[in-house]
């Protein structure tokens, strides 16, 4: 799940990737495709491009991975063909939801979206409506034996961050998408180590969810969006209690 949550984002996002990193490789491959095939192979000449095989190289995706991802957009190696897509909607609770998929077919992508929206209870919304509540931001976490709050403070806003958030175990700095590689690289350069980065949807309003009945549901329902092969990010705008937390953390 991307976006900014305190607990729902950073925690639950962590043990996901921790648990399936197949799936993750696999999607962070997808985009790199996409990447190759619009800007070329070259990571010097391709800025998206250099920022995914960073966010590949954040969570060790393996380098035989990443280049055959390139070569594959690039049409050196065959399966490179890929169309992006997005579906909004509701889940319970009015909570904000923007699915973005990266797929062969189209048909199919919609289909198993569709159904997950349906066996929830989530309604669809018009192209549009649900992502407009969100901002297009470079999201960067760092955990916080890594390093300082002033020292990082002082690293990141210096190359360009717009913000740093400190949460439980974690740092989020926060960028605009064309300060984003500068801030990683920055990073990197001083010898720190991400936990995760990327250019995700950071919602302008949270939604806290203070029912545990409701968060189990919402989390279910972003589950088995993310579970879909065709789904690539899951972007939604609703947190947890400190109460719902603790409940959840004592499952």
């Amino acid at each position: 799940m991307s976006g900014h949550s305190k607990w729902a984002n950073i925690k639950h996002k962590k043990g996901k990737a921790d648990a399936a990193r197949g799936r993750v490789f696999s999607k962070i491959a997808k985009e790199i495709m996409v990447a190759a095939s619009a800007g070329g192979g070259n990571v010097s000449d391709n800025i998206s491009l250099r920022a995914l095989v960073q966010k590949a190289k954040s969570v060790s995706m393996p380098k035989d991975n990443i280049e055959r991802a390139i070569k594959k957009g690039t049409g050196e190696l065959e399966g490179g063909q890929l169309t992006e897509g997005s579906y909004e909607g509701y889940a319970a609770g009015g909570v904000a939801v923007v699915v973005k998929v990266l797929t062969d077919n189209k048909n199919r992508s919609a289909s198993d979206v569709r159904h997950a929206f349906t066996k929830a209870g989530a309604s669809f919304a018009e192209q549009g409506a649900v992502s407009r509540m969100f901002q297009r931001k470079g999201q960067i976490l760092i955990a916080k034996e890594q390093t300082d709050e002033d020292t990082l403070m002082d690293l990141v806003l210096e190359a360009g961050a717009e913000d740093l958030k400190t949460e439980d175990q974690h740092f989020e700095v926060v960028t605009d998408p064309n300060d984003f590689l500068a801030v990683s690289e920055a990073i990197t350069a001083a010898g720190i180590e991400m936990d995760g980065s990327e250019i995700t949807l950071i919602p302008d309003l949270i939604v806290e969810v203070t029912e545990l009945d409701k968060a189990h549901s919402i989390m279910r329902f972003i589950d088995a969006l993310e579970e879909l092969d065709d789904v690539q990010d899951v972007y939604s705008n609703f947190d947890i209690s400190d109460d719902i937390a603790a409940q959840l953390d004592a499952e």
